[in-house]
């Protein structure tokens, strides 16, 4: 048997994108039974030193990375880039094969999502414009573009970059903006971790998500979604895709096709709709208030009393407010909340039933279970094992 091939991957691990692109590589190495021998830097602060010097066969990187862009523009064994579209192709590396995960589609699927739920005003949040930011600033000019065509007005909005010197500072001209905004409007984040501070800010600025203000980030990163009160609408990138037609590339390179204008373009995989983006127009500022409040409070065990307090109507005049738009009490409203989470929560079987109650706000086991006979008349691992057979039948 030949020796393997010695492949570098340069990518910073520590992202929900670099590490689903690489997830696609393994993916491909797997399914094809070709055998690599890889090299990943344990620290991608170091990801391009020495690689000059690295005596392997290819490299996949990341040229969303200018450093990494430059310093491979010469090496002498095959690259595939990997990184953000561009509308205009003189951006791409020359010579390069080039991997790319559409951005233009991403913010498209993004702003026609805020269009389905009745929304005229849009905004996006972006990122400060450096040599780095390059696919950022795509995205920026793909919702300029849209906007420019269905002759709206868009707000652009791009922050200062993450320091934790700074957030404080950060924070509050966040929340002076999201106040200042014409409302109701849907707002594009450039990524999930920026659709989590614009969260965030809205919190602070006391300003109901999605009632007022609809948010959409780009990733479907579940850690992001485990930090946010508020569950996030994300696009989700075909970021292993990217990753399988990338090694495909450089395995084709490797035994002889010359592949240095290929350019592949990855459309996002679609969008995973939650709480922040599903904008409901409210007759009532009271139940607009209530419901931000309850949305990110309710599996905390708040009672009806704390919610007429945060309003800052009697409980009797909160009722009567819900029974008129809603048709329902505040309790049933806190309890359909409760029921939403452990319902996404049982999804997932690794989690211990205990833990889903708790983490719910339901003051015990036995409570959820007496709930789950009464609303849906199964218990709740009847109810994720019914969910699961539902969707293996639908695929």
């Amino acid at each position: 048997m030949s020796s393997p091939h010695r492949i570098a991957l340069l990518f910073n691990a520590n992202k929900v994108y670099d590490r689903q692109v690489i997830a696609g590589i393994g993916q491909y190495l797997k399914s094809t039974r070709v055998e690599w021998d890889l090299f990943m830097e344990e620290d991608f602060r170091c990801r391009t030193l020495g690689i000059r010097h690295w005596r392997g066969d290819g490299i996949i990187a990341d040229f969303d990375d200018p450093t990494v862009a430059e310093t491979l523009a010469d090496v002498p064994i095959p690259v595939v880039a990997v990184g953000g579209s561009y509308a205009d192709a003189s951006h791409y590396p020359p010579k390069t094969p080039y991997v790319a995960t559409d951005n233009t589609k991403l913010v498209r699927l993004a702003y026609d999502h805020l269009i389905e739920q009745g929304l005229q005003r849009f905004a996006f949040y972006g990122l400060p414009p450096t040599p780095g930011n390059r696919w950022a600033q795509e995205r920026e000019d793909a919702f300029c573009r849209m906007i420019a065509t269905d002759k709206l007005e868009g707000v652009v909005y791009r922050g200062s970059s993450t320091s934790a010197g700074g957030w404080g500072r950060a924070q509050e001209d966040m929340a002076e903006w999201v106040r200042s905004l014409p409302k109701p409007i849907g707002i594009i984040a450039v990524t999930d971790a920026r659709a989590r501070q614009l969260l965030q800010s809205c919190v602070v600025a006391d300003i109901p998500v999605p009632e007022q203000i609809a948010v959409v980030g780009i990733d479907n990163d579940p850690i992001a979604q485990l930090l946010c009160r508020i569950a996030l609408t994300s696009v989700t990138q075909g970021a292993e895709d990217m990753g399988h037609s990338a090694a495909q590339l450089l395995h084709k390179m490797l035994h002889g096709h010359i592949a240095p204008d290929t350019r592949i373009i990855v459309p996002p995989l679609g969008i995973n709709v939650q709480a922040s983006s599903l904008h409901e127009p409210m007759k009532s500022p009271h139940v607009m208030r209530a419901k931000h409040y309850i949305r990110q409070y309710a599996c905390l065990g708040i009672k009806v009393e704390q919610v007429a307090d945060y309003v800052g109507i009697s409980r009797t005049l909160l009722e009567e407010h819900f029974k008129r738009e809603l048709k329902q009490t505040v309790h049933q409203t806190i309890l359909e909340y409760k029921l939403e989470t452990a319902r996404s929560m049982l999804a997932d079987t690794d989690i211990p039933l205990a833990d889903v109650a708790v983490r719910s706000g339901f003051t015990s086991l036995q409570y959820m279970y007496a709930v789950f006979r009464r609303e849906f008349n199964c218990t709740p691992r009847q109810f994720a094992e019914k969910a699961r057979s539902q969707e293996r039948a639908m695929h």
